[in-house]
């Protein structure tokens, strides 16, 4: 093992020791927001520690075969056990390094992911409501909850814009990919011959913000304005005015709600969504600084890239940005989009130990 991620093993050995002892203490359950941040620490720590453990156990097993192989009636099952403790200690390093890679804070987060129609009119707007299907499906495979904000159906079904909130364990970390513009390629029900159309959407994913975040908008900097709701909802979403639209004034941005009955909880719920907002510019600005130090094929979420591309004809997905080609695309629209974002994540953090590497060895 390399001497620095031996180094680090025995930091963790004992912040992990410090962990078990703050949460010992009696008085920890009196801030329970303290106490939730050092659980979370000491269930990835013990994960990194228990990997520790097996790879010293294996080493010490290496050792002690090693000096069985001066033994002639040993030396057969000495190397035996040489190359099956050799394997699993190349493998244990190698999981120990990608966990000790940097992670990203906002990944354990909450995430809002927003739809938009792009080029190709109708057919785009189906492809929107698609997209939404294949999101709600892979939350639902993982035991997320999903919720709609706000929409706009268009006339022929889809949707020309679709916002939801999706909350779960590690929603942002699995999401955050998927921001970019994405293509597809198929005949379109309105199509009376037959031809193939390419149309478009993008989908943006932004991490949501914890609510203690919230409070540094200054309440001055925003303009509320109240309108009626249209869409399904019943008579009362139609006459009162309750969807509600905030404009954040020094960046421009805004957020809607209307999805909720009262004007309370969509005031409250597009807050979220404006934060978010706010939160994922000064994100996308620090990316564009560090883009400009270390080119990242897949960090940088720009909505205007195309990064996918979703071939129904060839019944073929494929990720741009990675070189994917998956030959299951109708699974993969009903959800199943563990292959695509396991990959995605894959190349994160080999580009990430890469670079690692690279510092370490200057």
């Amino acid at each position: 093992m390399k001497p620095y991620l031996r180094a680090q093993m025995e930091r963790f050995t004992l912040r992990l020791a410090e962990l078990e002892f703050l949460l010992s203490r009696e008085d920890i359950m009196k801030d329970m927001a303290q106490f939730l941040v050092l659980s979370r620490e000491h269930t990835d720590v013990a994960a990194v520690a228990s990997r520790w453990t097996r790879y010293q156990a294996r080493e010490s097993d290496l050792n002690a075969a090693q000096e069985m192989l001066q033994d002639p009636d040993m030396a057969a099952m000495a190397q035996e056990e040489i190359d099956a403790a050799s394997a699993e200690m190349t493998q244990l390093e190698g999981e120990l390094q990608r966990m000790l890679l940097p992670k990203d804070p906002d990944d354990v987060r909450n995430a809002f992911v927003e739809i938009r129609a792009g080029t190709g009119g109708d057919e785009s707007a189906l492809f929107a409501g698609d997209l939404l299907r294949m999101y709600t499906r892979y939350c639902e495979r993982r035991g997320w909850k999903v919720e709609i904000v706000s929409e706009s159906p268009s006339e022929l079904g889809g949707y020309k814009e679709v916002v939801i909130r999706i909350e779960g364990d590690q929603v942002y970390g699995a999401l955050k990919f998927e921001s970019g513009g994405h293509r597809v390629q198929r005949v379109p029900v309105t199509e009376t011959q037959g031809r193939i159309h390419t149309s478009a959407c993008t989908v943006a994913v932004l991490s949501e913000p914890d609510e203690l975040e919230a409070i540094k908008i200054n309440p001055a900097d925003l303009r509320i304005d109240t309108y009626r709701a249209s869409g399904a909802g019943g008579q009362h979403i139609n006459k009162t005015d309750s969807a509600v639209r905030i404009t954040h004034i020094p960046t421009g941005i805004v957020a809607e709600c209307q999805d909720g009955r009262s004007q309370h909880s969509n005031k409250a719920q597009a807050l979220k969504v404006l934060t978010a907002r706010i939160h994922e510019k000064d994100r996308s600005e620090r990316a564009a600084k560090d883009a400009a130090e270390r080119k990242s094929l897949i960090g940088s979420g720009d909505r205007s890239d195309r990064i996918r591309t979703y071939n129904f004809p060839q019944g073929r997905l494929t990720d741009h940005r990675i070189n994917l080609t998956l030959y299951k695309l109708l699974t993969i629209m009903e959800g199943d989009l563990d292959d695509v974002v396991q990959a995605l994540q894959a190349y994160e953090a080999a580009e990430q130990l890469a670079a690692l590497e690279l510092s370490l060895n200057r």
